[in-house]
């Protein structure tokens, strides 16, 4: 095990009002949405628990994610639903456009009850990622600036050790550090026998609203190239999110090198039309670029020993599903609850949470190839599409937003279960 001295003293931790639990410690890597989703079961299942996150502070913005069909019913059950409705972008809709902007097609947010193209609950990830930070952070020890840089394990724990210098040891370790999980290539291996990359790459930033963006969206493709560009409205009315999507057989940029990335966007988004080039005006200064390749990860188990991966670093189903935040909440749900219902002995409770969650992660990958397969360019020898009308596509949607029957963990602690009355004792006459 080593330590990679050049990000040493920059950690900062936030512990809050923590106490002393009798419960597991348990680390958990990464706090974008699974990991403080998973720190808010196992705190209410009495572990105590640590999370750390490589970045200074949260990240803010990000692209708009969803929670649709049993993901809605987890915000519930985690008392959460009002602070993130409250937080929502407020997106009407959606309008597919031309390249003169006349509207081709619309889908409206209460299409298919609030689980559609446009989900009733759209939250830009950074919004998500700062209600569940607020609601767990007095019972959470957060550390930010900080990373694992080694870990070894024994039957009794897990040894870790901090980039900052820290060496501490924790009875479970949950990476839920996104699509490259560097704790996954701790344990499991490299990044490359695991992703699945799907022939699209993906990047957006936030753009000044200059284009008069009310409450919908609007989606342009290039049907010959298979380019898209699209303009979604944010809280903040003065500004706009933007993303694209541009087909890419191969993908070797590095995802941390920022400047190299904006200059393949350029490059590939040359001779777009629509909004394009008026888009592409701002990418100099906005805030909060991202480009990545669309990709899932594939892996046959999520644990080994007393580590497990949680979210897109277990089974990232690629933004092209709209499932992503959905497979993250519910994942939490159950891993926390199954640890619990084992007493938290590692191999019975990720060997439940397994079981529970294969079909439903399963359901949303399959739901992203389809996609990303509908937005190849076509030509004389591409595989025709499947007939998307068709039962069997209804039947994997529901399997996508409602594969899980969720436990409701009756027999296991709950902090946050309301107090049983007292009994008053009966009287006899």
């Amino acid at each position: 095990m080593s330590v990679d001295d050049s990000d040493q003293g920059h950690a900062i931790r936030t512990d809050g009002q923590r106490t002393r639990a009798s419960g597991p410690r348990v680390l958990v890597a990464g706090a974008s949405i699974a990991g403080p989703a998973l720190a808010h079961w196992l705190r209410r299942r009495g572990a105590e628990v640590t999370v750390v996150e490589r970045a200074p502070e949260l990240r803010p913005g990000g692209q708009a994610v969803d929670a649709r069909g049993i993901a809605k019913e987890v915000i519930a059950r985690m008392g959460l639903d009002a602070a993130v409705r409250a937080a929502c972008t407020d997106t009407a809709g959606a309008h597919t456009v031309d390249a003169d902007g006349r509207v081709l097609e619309t889908f409206r947010a209460e299409d298919d009850g609030g689980d559609g193209f446009i989900a009733d609950i759209e939250i830009l990830r950074g919004d998500l990622s700062q209600v569940l930070y607020d609601d767990t952070r007095d019972g959470v020890e957060y550390v930010f600036g900080d990373r694992i840089s080694g870990i070894a394990q024994d039957a009794d724990g897990v040894d870790v050790v901090f980039a900052g210098g820290d060496r501490r040891r924790f009875d479970l370790v949950v990476g839920a550090d996104g699509l490259h999980s560097e704790l996954r290539t701790m344990v499991f291996g490299s990044h490359e026998r695991f992703l699945r990359h799907l022939g699209q790459v993906l990047a957006f930033c936030s753009v000044p609203n200059e284009f008069g963006l009310d409450r919908w969206l609007l989606e342009y493709q290039d049907q010959e190239s298979g380019r898209s560009a699209l303009l979604r409205p944010i809280q903040d009315a003065t500004r706009a999110m933007a993303m694209f999507y541009f087909a890419s057989a191969d993908f070797d940029v590095d995802h941390r090198d920022v400047a190299a990335q904006k200059a393949l966007l350029r490059e590939r988004m040359t001779g777009l039309g629509w909004l394009t080039p008026d888009i592409l005006a701002h990418l100099g200064d906005t805030p909060d670029f991202y480009l990545d390749q669309v990709a899932q990860v594939v892996m046959d188990r999520w644990s080994s020993g007393r580590v497990v991966l949680l979210g897109d670093a277990a089974f990232s189903s690629s933004p092209m599903s709209g499932q992503g935040t959905g497979l993250a909440l519910v994942g939490a749900y159950v891993l926390a609850g199954e640890l619990a219902a084992a007493g938290w002995d590692p191999a019975s409770g990720f060997a439940r949470y397994e079981t529970l969650m294969r079909s439903y992660v399963e359901a949303n990958q399959e739901i992203g190839r389809l996609n990303a397969r509908s937005r190849d360019i076509p030509g004389p020898d591409a595989e025709p599409l499947p007939d998307f009308t068709g039962e069997w596509f209804t039947e994997l949607v529901g399997r996508a937003i409602n594969g899980v029957e969720l436990p409701d963990y009756a027999g296991v602690p709950d902090s946050a279960a309301p107090a049983k009355p007292p009994i008053t004792p009966s009287v006899i006459a």
